[in-house]
């Protein structure tokens, strides 16, 4: 009940918009620059990032000079070799998993599901693992980096729910229920490492072996399939609009770039530059969840 209320009171944030901070539609450039840009290219592919959840409570990677924030980031390989590192991955994945299942959509993710239902864009491919898209109504979501709402056993494979590993967690660590911590992007948390001494790892309910989230650590690479599957939307859409990221890591990029050299335009929305910054026609330096409910309003 308290999701659905939650959810029905950002479909009316959508539908109000503009905020009485902002232009009018039909007195702000910048919006009108990015409503001809989708009216000339109404197959653009859409790539989104951290950015477009931070209006859900779910914190960014990186600054707006593209910087990285917080933990240094869990690296694949370790993750794979080292029980201590996949002790601190757990222990905090416990305590700030919660905050991220509790998230809902936006009014950004909103409005790129009206604009898709309004067949406004094309394909829709995002960095972001929090499955806030699907709530929000989008379809065929290509998750590049896959999704923080699932774990597979590096053993026998089995893939479970998040929240079947996350019951195990408090069963087996009481110590840690209450515990506070600052929130961190993905569902990670900022921890005292005295936390992680008396701290029980998961085990696969199948077979009792290794659990890994099912998501790209760093260090590790996109799935093949994955990959081709991103790389095809854009050989299919005749531009690329990024979305509240920095394309810093490469697996964006390479879409940033496969669309300049074939001559198709790169358009922006994001706060601060972003390594694709020298690619772009142009970028609107705006909060994603006040522009694109703008933006869909004026193209309805």
């Amino acid at each position: 009940m308290q999701r659905r209320r939650a959810f029905r009171l950002a479909w009316r944030i959508m539908h109000n918009f503009p905020s009485s901070s902002q232009q009018p539609a039909s007195e702000d450039p910048a919006l009108e620059q990015l409503a001809q840009f989708l009216q000339r290219h109404p197959d653009v592919l859409l790539l989104t990032g951290a950015g477009i959840s931070t209006a859900s409570g779910i914190p960014a990677y990186r600054d707006t000079e593209g910087v990285r924030r917080g933990n240094a980031p869990v690296q694949g390989p370790d993750f794979r070799r080292q029980e201590a590192v996949r002790r601190r991955y757990w222990a905090r994945s416990m305590v700030g998993w919660p905050t991220l299942a509790r998230a809902m959509p936006n009014p950004g993710h909103l409005a790129i599901a009206q604009l898709a239902r309004h067949q406004q864009i094309g394909g829709l491919v995002t960095q972001n693992v929090d499955g806030l898209h699907q709530q929000a109504g989008s379809a065929a979501v290509t998750e590049l980096h896959g999704s923080i709402h699932g774990v597979v056993c590096l053993d026998c494979r089995a893939r479970h729910t998040r929240r079947l590993i996350q019951d195990q967690l408090e069963r087996d660590n009481p110590q840690m229920l209450g515990a506070t911590a600052t929130p961190a992007p993905d569902g990670d948390a900022l921890l005292e490492p005295s936390q992680l001494a008396t701290f029980h790892l998961p085990a696969c309910p199948r077979c009792g072996g290794t659990l890994q989230p099912d998501v790209v650590f760093f260090g590790d690479g996109v799935p093949a399939a994955c990959a081709a599957e991103a790389e095809s939307k854009m050989h299919a859409a005749s531009a690329l609009l990024v979305v509240g990221s920095s394309v810093m890591v490469y697996s964006s990029f390479r879409l940033c770039r496969m669309a300049a050299e074939t001559g198709k335009p790169v358009a922006a929305i994001n706060m601060g530059k972003t390594r694709a910054d020298h690619l772009l026609a142009f970028k609107t330096d705006a909060p994603a969840q006040d522009i694109l409910p703008a933006l869909a309003a004026m193209l309805a």
